[in-house]
């Protein structure tokens, strides 16, 4: 198995945290692994946000192992997860399995642009509260025949799928952030929003978020693995 030496115990807690959080939404979570240089780059698909999240976490030293220079491989996220060290620093990559199908589809590696009209982080922070009590609010104001599951996935699409201010990211992408401890109160953040082809990226300090224009298709590729 390979072992990976991170640059500090902060990206080792940041990674395991990360892992967690995933695994909070999907016990059986996989998630894909790319190593190239001196970045590392995790790549997971919460289900009930319908977002690809991205954690990059920066390593000690160069990835190498042998003539290979670079890592791509899909994994489980609780055995990985239970591969991180703290004390130790160091991270093993467990053995691979079947990905699931969005894991071939990924952001294209170039040809991101800024976007304008992202609102700041206080906002964004305010808006995903305003959705969160808006859909409490419609789904306790159901009449009991009415509180079924179909009702409740039609309100949140209903909610989720609202874009925010002037740009086309998805409320559910700023959920997502949030939810990922991208987004984190109380502590400074630079975000910013990016475009390419089909996809909008949501990039903080802390990790990015990605998603697909409605009724677009995928692009295989990477994104960069850049870290910040």
């Amino acid at each position: 198995m390979t072992v990976l030496h991170l640059a500090d115990e902060g990206e080792a807690a940041d990674l395991a945290a990360f892992l967690s959080r995933l695994l909070r939404y999907d016990r059986s979570a996989a998630v894909r692994v790319q190593v190239a240089g001196t970045a590392l780059a995790v790549f997971g698909r919460p289900p009930s946000f319908e977002v690809l999240a991205i954690r990059a976490v920066r390593l000690a030293k160069p990835y190498e192992n042998g003539l290979d220079v670079t890592l791509d491989v899909t994994v489980s996220a609780g055995e990985l997860l239970e591969s991180v060290d703290e004390p130790a620093v160091t991270v093993t990559v467990p053995g691979a399995v079947t990905g699931p199908p969005w894991a071939g589809v990924l952001p294209p590696r170039g040809g991101w642009h800024a976007e304008p009209g992202l609102p700041g982080p206080e906002a964004l922070a305010a808006l995903v509260q305003a959705a969160v009590a808006e859909f409490k609010s419609r789904t306790q104001d159901l009449a009991p025949e009415r509180r079924v599951r179909a009702e409740l996935d039609r309100i949140g699409r209903e909610i989720w799928s609202r874009t925010v201010a002037d740009t086309a990211l998805p409320v559910r992408a700023v959920h997502a952030a949030q939810a990922l401890g991208f987004l984190r109160p109380g502590t400074p953040t630079e975000i910013a929003l990016f475009t390419s082809g089909t996809w909008l990226r949501l990039r903080t300090r802390y990790g990015s978020v990605a998603v697909r224009r409605p009724g677009t298709q995928g692009t295989r590729g990477t994104l960069p693995l850049s870290v910040r």
